[in-house]
């Protein structure tokens, strides 16, 4: 995209930012612009907006350039991954951060050791550690210095404004002291003190302080940039799944070709051991696919003509010709990267919060140092004393960790559940789990597999009856005969040949089955009353919720074939952990009562609403809510799209239709509802971190202040507290790593 052109839904990288005020900054910038909606994300450097058709993209771009950062348009990854030799290249440039920490740990420690240790203190020690920190303060902490000047140059300051006046205004007195005071007359000397106390101003340095500081600040923002990395490794490693070649059939010939020059209707040669470079139909070929990097599930799925098959999934069997029916953006997978990288732009309410602090913060901080310098000079008369609790208030008030609470426990938390098949769409949705009491189930789909199957064969001879029926079934769509078919197929191998095929609409088939007429449907398709144990057997299985059919031949009804669609093996898992999790377990189904009350049972569910349309199924979710219930919902089809939108909590199947994944908050790539389960607990446990988090920033910024005015905190030590301060929140959110599904 050029900087001419329409934006509606765009994002930005923007470059230049140090700190959660940076963002705060930009993002204000951008909202003041008509018709624009900005969200600005410090962790990930990225600006979500959303504008009007009258705004350009270089207006964007060009608000934020006059605030003094940098923005391009964001280029979607691509799922393929970057080229190899790129990605190497990448790695292979010096990180000039690492320099220089590295620089300014090795000039720092000396500069350290003789301010704390007296006996290293030797004739004109001061004029060496003069030398040794000018290049630390000046050089080492020119990202600070020249941070500060460029907000300052637009009017604003930033918690590098801080750290840059901090760090200069201990290394400006120590120069005065050197050259005008008595400090750099030979002899002097000066004990290392964890307090202030009164003295002559013009005989103390601060040069450890001005270099320890600078170099801690460093050290927590290299530790903090690597731990950002590790917190994106989830979205990296799911973006490097797919395949970057894949070898397609064009002219007659096989020819290799970049996996985003796919095109619809490319048929892709796949290999054993390749990767599927495209979503797609298997054409022809059978073979075993690996899908666990994509869904988690570690058993392979065997797949043949006709069956669909994911991009990023690994051919584990004999080779496979794919017809392409997804490529590029449209993949399941680059959606699936896409939605956790959206979510992880976004932000949370408490981190809007915690922005909107951090932007009035600083010139607060620096008002608080200017009152706590008068404050020290009025009462003690100190100069000396009066500076060392200026600057540690400085220092020490520099709030990183606001900055960072939300976004790398979102990155973490997301991540991590695309790893295990849950994507989080957003960070207002992980709010919404914990609120949630009540958890509303679709049974087709969801509790059930959706697929109809053969439950029993009741009557005389159900061996024939079974043979019969599939032969005559064999030609219909429909997917009672389908479950027909696939039950004699599983047993015996194909149904033998039928004749004279008719079917009747909405009642059965009639075929010609090896010289006897077959009819297979209704009761009165077939004639005359059914004996007694037949209509028992019919009667029964309708009672169960299964549809029931009767087969006969020559004349006479023979048998009662009952079909249903079969319950999940995990469902009762799932129901069971969602109730140990707080939430009340109700099923929501169109299915007539008995069927849905079968089906209930057998998995633990108690509360029943069944019979009800997709219009019905939206007035039933609002009527929970009326009740004063937390809904969420989890559905997979068309006709439940609505209700998802509508609950408070809408939960996809991935399995199941476009529609609705694109209608919930949360959509779980696995047709296994004991994702849902994981779900709920990974987003109540991303929640909690960021919590602790935010608690932890706020809690240490407001003790520590006060501590630092009243001079109890030499600079030096703020200094390393405060960029381990930043640490401990990334190293807490990076502890989501470690979270463990539920489902084996």
């Amino acid at each position: 995209m050029t900087t001419g052109e329409k934006a509606a839904n765009i994002q930005l990288d923007i470059g230049g930012m140090t700190c959660a005020s940076c963002a705060n900054r930009i993002e204000k910038k951008l909202n003041r612009l008509d018709g624009v909606t900005a969200t600005v994300n410090y962790a990930t450097e990225k600006a979500s907006i959303a504008a009007d058709a009258t705004v350009e993209t270089g207006d964007l771009i060009g608000t934020v350039e006059k605030a003094g950062y940098s923005a391009t348009v964001h280029e979607p990854h691509r799922p393929a991954g970057p080229p190899a030799a790129e990605s190497d290249a990448a790695t292979a440039e010096p990180d000039p951060l690492r320099t220089r920490l590295l620089v300014s740990t090795l000039l720092s420690v000396p500069v350290i050791a003789m301010a704390m240790i007296p006996p290293l203190q030797f004739d004109n020690w001061q004029w060496l550690s003069l030398t040794l920190a000018a290049p630390v303060v000046v050089w080492g902490g020119l990202p600070f210095h020249r941070a500060a000047f460029t907000t300052a140059r637009h009017g604003a300051t930033t918690m590098d404004t801080l750290v840059s006046v901090g760090t200069l205004a201990a290394f400006g007195w120590s120069l005065y002291a050197l050259f005008f005071g008595r400090a750099g007359m030979p002899g002097m000397h000066h004990a290392f003190e964890f307090t202030v106390s009164r003295g002559d101003g013009s005989a103390n340095i601060y040069l450890e302080a001005a270099a320890g500081v600078t170099t801690f600040l460093l050290a927590g923002r290299y530790l903090e940039a690597r731990s950002k990395r590790s917190a994106g490794a989830a979205l990296r490693a799911l973006l490097e799944v797919g395949s970057r070649n894949a070898t397609v059939v064009r002219d007659g010939s096989e020819v290799s070709v970049p996996a985003d020059e796919l095109v619809v209707g490319d048929h892709i040669v796949v290999r054993p051991g390749e990767k599927i470079a495209a979503d797609g139909t298997v054409e022809s070929g059978t073979s075993a696919v690996d899908a666990s990097m994509i869904s988690g599930e570690s058993i392979p799925v065997e797949v043949g003509p006709g069956d669909t098959v994911t991009g990023g999934t690994v051919n584990v069997g004999g080779a496979l010709t794919v017809v392409a029916d997804r490529v590029g953006a449209d993949t399941q997978l680059a959606r699936m990267a896409r939605i956790v990288e959206d979510a992880q732009n976004g932000k949370a309410e408490a981190q809007r919060l915690a922005d909107r602090v951090s932007g009035v913060f600083v010139p607060v901080v620096i008002g608080l140092a200017l009152a706590t310098l008068l404050g020290w000079v009025l009462v003690s008369g100190s100069w000396s004393a009066a500076f060392t609790a200026s600057v540690a208030v400085l220092i020490i008030a520099c709030p990183c960790a606001l900055g960072l609470a939300t976004p790398t426990a979102l990155m973490v938390g997301t991540g991590r559940g695309a790893q295990l098949g849950v994507l989080i769409k957003g960070p207002e949705v992980l709010e919404r789990t914990r609120r949630v009491n009540t958890i509303v189930l679709d049974k087709t789909g969801t509790i059930t597999s959706g697929v109809m199957s053969v439950q029993s064969v009741a009557g005389d001879a159900p061996d024939d009856a079974l043979r019969f029926a599939a032969a005559a079934e064999s030609g219909s769509e429909h997917p009672v005969a389908r479950a027909i078919v696939d039950a004699y197929r599983s047993a015996h191998g194909e149904p033998v040949a039928a004749t004279d095929f008719t079917t009747t609409a909405g009642r059965g088939v009639t075929a010609t089955v090896d010289g006897h007429r077959v009819v297979v449907g209704r009761p009165g398709l077939v004639g005359g009353a059914l004996p007694s144990a037949l209509q028992t057997a019919f009667e029964d299985a309708e009672a169960t919720g299964a549809t029931a059919v009767v087969v006969g031949w020559d004349d006479e009804a023979r048998a009662v074939i009952a079909v249903s669609d079969t319950v999940k093996e995990t469902s009762a898992q799932a129901v069971s952990e969602l109730r140990e999790l707080g939430l009340d377990p109700i099923m929501l189904t169109g299915d007539n009562e008995s069927a849905a009350r079968t089906v209930a049972a057998s998995v633990g569910i108690d509360t029943v609403i069944a019979g009800v349309l997709p219009e019905q199924k939206v007035d039933a979710i609002r009527e929970l809510q009326a009740s004063g219930k937390v809904v969420a919902m989890v559905g997979d089809g068309v006709n439940d799209a609505a209700a998802l939108a509508t609950s408070d909590l809408g939960l996809s199947m991935g399995t199941g239709t476009d529609v609705a994944i694109e209608a919930g908050d949360l959509t779980l790539v696995r047709g296994d509802l004991r994702v849902a389960v994981d779900a709920v607990r990974l987003s109540r446990a991303t929640l909690r971190t960021i919590k602790v988090n935010l608690f932890w920033a706020f809690a240490y910024n407001v003790a520590a202040i006060p501590l630092a005015a009243a001079g109890l905190l030499d600079p030096m030590l703020a200094g390393a507290a405060m960029a381990l301060s930043s640490v401990f929140v990334v190293t807490n959110s990076l502890r989501l790593r470690s979270f463990r599904s539920s489902v084996v």
